[in-house]
């Protein structure tokens, strides 16, 4: 990101097959900041991105439908920032490497999935509803979290 008021770094961390990094959960802060209707608006605005990207294929092919997905997104981001644990209750545990099995991931879905939050980012970043550090922290959960869920090589299809 080239933005010079702001410290953030929205790189994408290269694909390394075979490398699961170590994964640190976003600052609670975030959370406490944005409060659960702004995760909701942030994966809402996510999602919405994926319905309209080169990876929508994987996604639910309706609106409603891929903003259901959504909700369900932003109950799991809300639980590891240490909100309510909606996701749990709502769908037991995570195990969030076995529950995306089903979908095919590849490293440059997985860039594309990066890119989408990049741009949902934007109005946090712009309105400055929280710290430059909050969000880092929690690009830099989403960018090595999405490494742990790519489970095919490329495929010139999807490409």
């Amino acid at each position: 990101m080239n933005n010079n008021t702001s410290s953030l770094d929205l790189s994408i961390t290269p694909y390394q097959e075979g490398v699961n990094p170590p994964v640190t959960k976003p600052n609670p802060a975030l959370l406490e900041d944005i409060g659960e209707e702004g995760m909701r608006e942030l994966f809402k605005r996510a999602y919405l991105g994926l319905f309209n990207s080169p990876i929508k294929h994987i996604f639910p092919k309706t609106q409603e439908k891929i903003l259901e997905a959504g909700d369900i997104s932003a109950d799991f981001f809300i639980q590891i920032c240490g909100g309510e644990s909606y996701f749990n209750q709502k769908r037991g545990a995570p195990r969030m490497v076995g529950r995306h099995a089903f979908f095919t991931i590849t490293p440059s879905g997985r860039v594309h999935w990066l890119e989408v939050f990049q741009e949902a980012l934007q109005p946090l970043i712009e309105s400055k509803a929280t710290s430059d550090e909050n969000i880092q922290s929690f690009w830099n959960y989403i960018d090595i979290f999405s490494m742990w869920m790519i489970n095919t090589k490329e495929d010139d299809k999807y490409q």
